[in-house]
Parts: structure tokens; C-alpha cells; sequence
């Protein structure tokens, strides 16, 4: 049985929506060099959706591949739809990560929270606080 799925490997060796947004709505940037896996969200926000996304990573296949999955996930969506995206629906959508290459998907929903957050605070809307959980990506990691 291979380590990673077809979808994990399409990802890694064709990211989609890779760069960056040079006038980006909301930037969010999570990970730590520690751990080797560093996420970086760009959004572009037109009426309350995601008109354009970008990523950057620095990682691990598994972590460009969530990157480049949740960017295909969250484009053209609603902010609201966008929040509700979780590490799970990711890894789902690559048909799976193995367990220790979960802290990848979990980067990519923390890096779309972030930057989601970077776009209201810019623009002074109101959220709830516990929506946004404060993290450097890195508790997860095994390493």
C-alpha cells in the first residue's frame, strides 16, 4: 500500500493556485521552522467571498499538497464557508494523510483562519475571538 494517496501526490507535483497576492485582503501566515512546515494564505475578498487565493509553503509534500488542496476547496466561497473548512475535510479531500503527516492539514485550516482574521481586522469587522484560536501551527508536530 503506498504512503500517500493519488490526490496527495496530483498536489504535490501539480500545486494549484501557487504565489502570491501582491494586494492581498488578508494574509495568514502559521507554522514554525522547528517543525519544518511553514504556511502562508493569501486571500482576495470581493462581497463577503473568496474571489482569489494564493499559498505559500514551505514543507513537506503532505503540507503543499493540504495547502494547494484547501486553496481549491475555499475558492469562490463565502468567508463564512471558508471558516467552516476543517484539517479533516482536507485530508478527506486527499483522499487521506497518513497520521503523522496530520499536523499538515491542521496547518492549512489555521493558515486560511489567519487570514481570514488578517482581512477583518483591516477592515474592522467583528468576529468572535474563539473562532480563531491562537497557534504557531507547531503543537501537533511529532517532532
Amino acid at each position: 500500500m503506498a504512503l500517500y494517496s493519488e490526490k496527495v501526490m496530483d498536489h504535490f507535483t501539480h500545486p494549484r493556485n501557487v504565489g502570491v497576492i501582491e494586494d492581498a485582503d488578508g494574509v495568514g501566515e502559521v507554522g514554525n521552522a522547528k517543525c519544518g512546515d511553514i504556511m502562508k494564505i493569501y486571500l482576495k475578498i470581493k462581497d463577503d467571498t473568496i474571489d482569489d487565493v494564493k499559498f505559500e509553503t514551505f514543507g513537506c509534500g503532505s503540507a503543499i499538497a493540504s495547502s494547494s488542496m484547501a486553496t481549491e476547496l475555499i475558492k469562490g466561497k463565502p468567508l463564512s464557508e471558508a471558516l467552516e473548512l476543517t484539517n479533516r475535510a482536507v485530508a478527506e479531500a486527499l483522499d487521506g494523510l497518513p497520521a503523522h503527516k496530520m499536523h499538515c492539514s491542521v496547518l492549512a485550516e489555521e493558515a486560511i483562519k489567519a487570514a481570514v482574521r488578517d482581512y477583518y481586522d483591516k477592515n474592522g469587522i467583528a468576529y468572535d475571538s474563539e473562532q480563531f484560536p491562537d497557534s504557531d501551527g507547531c503543537d501537533h508536530c511529532s517532532v
